[in-house]
């Protein structure tokens, strides 16, 4: 069966589940993507390629909670080296200002570019004449340009949801050319900010030698590709729903209640990755209550890890370092039934984090470098009450909307304890008028205007060069 949307994604939006009873099923994963793009694929009846986990082959393709969903395999090989390898052990540090080093191997290339194949193979067998492809982030960049090869006549978009690095980081890649030329195949590229599509733009004329004209590249071909700024969003009215419902509030209280209704709790939650400041953010706050700034009694931090790539070293060396620190900072600082750190290595549902969201007088969001982070934004749909205080990375993506946050320099610890301090004492107007602002730009600005502003835009550039080319 055809179809004139086809999503391709490093990922389903489902996890395979097995049973007490041994039974298998499918749960909708949490993250960013999904819920982004979920409205999407129901609008158009789309269909979406991507890899459920794990190394079993011959997967068919299903229904689920009507979405059209096309499996993908991957051998143990495939996820050692095009995965684990070049996506994250490569791309992943590279793209985000090389917070660990990234690691440049041959094999993993060549697992990166056959697993492409396979994408855009697929997809090409899925789609209409003239269809819609949208390909998602960094493990597929080489997609556009082997579906143009095989399919011409598609509308072909790529979207970016992690940063893309400037020409001194990305020229370290001993792909660098492949990589901008296989993103060339689409129509339109996005990133999350001006900088990200301005530093591609620029990166193509000098390496590529391709022309440029502000957002334009144009091809030998003749053919013209953009790339453009569409920072994404979340479900905004979604989160404020589930907020306001009555199991979430009585959640909320019971969080406060079992955290022993302090004064202020601080949250964070973010996937276990290095790039996200934990370490630095549990630190300072530390530092807070040893200096007698607050108490225990006072305040807490809730943090919140999710388990991330796990069978990779650095992300077991990080949460053995999380560990030692929670338990440091709790041994030193905290009393009985009163921790000063509350850690919690798990993820949890929608409707937990909602609770979380509403019981958490200050979010504390502050990577090192983030494509977006839609945490800030649904910490910030969550304050039906328009109170509570966002502490934001000023190198986070959503730093460029969420501007009435309390902004910082994640590696700046003083200048953190500061803004920590700032929101712990602000006074309630004062945090009102923060949040209203912010909860404004939220609503105005949400997933659906984000998916709708950049397959409209896709198509009026498709429609544009059609018009040429006549």
């Amino acid at each position: 069966m055809a179809h004139d949307l086809v999503i391709v994604a490093n990922r389903l939006p489902v996890d395979r589940v097995t049973g007490r009873d041994g039974e298998t099923s499918w749960r909708r994963s949490p993250g960013g993507l999904v819920s982004a793009i979920e409205p999407v694929m129901r609008a158009g009846d789309g269909v979406w390629v991507g890899w459920p986990g794990g190394t079993e082959q011959h997967l068919e393709p299903f229904e689920d909670d009507g979405l059209h969903l096309v499996p993908m395999s991957m051998t143990a090989e495939d996820i050692a080296e095009h995965y684990e390898g070049f996506s994250n052990g490569t791309l992943w540090p590279l793209y985000h200002d090389v917070v660990a080093k990234p690691e440049f191997h041959r094999e993993w290339w060549d697992a990166y570019t056959r697993v492409n194949r396979r994408f855009a193979e697929r997809a090409a067998e899925l789609a209409t004449e003239g269809a819609t492809v949208w390909v998602h982030d960094y493990q597929l960049q080489l997609v556009p340009q082997m579906l143009r090869d095989l399919r011409p006549d598609l509308r072909i978009g790529f979207y970016l949801h992690i940063p893309f690095p400037p020409a001194e980081l990305f020229q370290q890649l001993p792909w660098r050319r492949q990589i901008l030329e296989g993103l060339l195949g689409a129509d339109l590229i996005g990133f999350q900010l001006p900088g990200a599509a301005q530093n591609f733009v620029r990166l193509v004329r000098q390496r590529v030698g391709h022309k440029t004209h502000r957002d334009r590249v144009h091809l030998p071909d003749g053919r013209e590709v953009r790339a453009a700024a569409f920072p994404i969003s979340i479900d905004a009215a979604g989160f404020e729903e589930l907020a306001r419902s009555e199991s979430v509030a009585e959640r909320t209280a019971a969080i406060r209640e079992a955290l022993g209704n302090p004064r202020k709790i601080f949250l964070g939650i973010d996937r276990l990755d290095y790039t996200k400041g934990i370490h630095a953010r549990l630190r300072a706050f530390g530092e807070l209550v040893r200096d007698e700034h607050f108490s225990v009694e006072d305040a807490v931090f809730v943090q919140v890890a999710v388990p991330s790539r796990e069978q990779v070293e650095q992300y077991r060396i990080l949460r053995d370092d999380i560990d030692r620190l929670v338990g440091r900072l709790n041994g030193d600082l905290g009393r009985i039934g009163r921790p000063a750190i509350s850690y919690l290595h798990s993820s949890y549902p929608r409707e937990e984090m909602a609770a979380l969201y509403r019981a958490a007088d200050i979010m504390v969001v502050t990577p090192y470098r983030d494509g977006m982070n839609l945490v800030a934004k649904e910490y910030v749909a969550c304050r039906i009450d328009e109170d509570g205080a966002l502490v934001l990375s000023e190198f986070a993506g959503a730093a460029d909307e969420l501007r009435q946050a309390w902004l910082v320099n994640p590696y700046d610890i003083n200048g953190m304890k500061a803004a920590l301090l700032d929101a712990y004492r602000a006074e309630p107007k004062e945090l009102s008028r923060r949040m209203k602002a912010m909860r404004k730009q939220i609503a105005q600005h949400d997933v659906k205007a984000w998916a709708d502003s950049f397959l409209t835009s896709l198509a009026d550039d498709s429609r544009e060069a059609g018009t040429q080319d006549r």
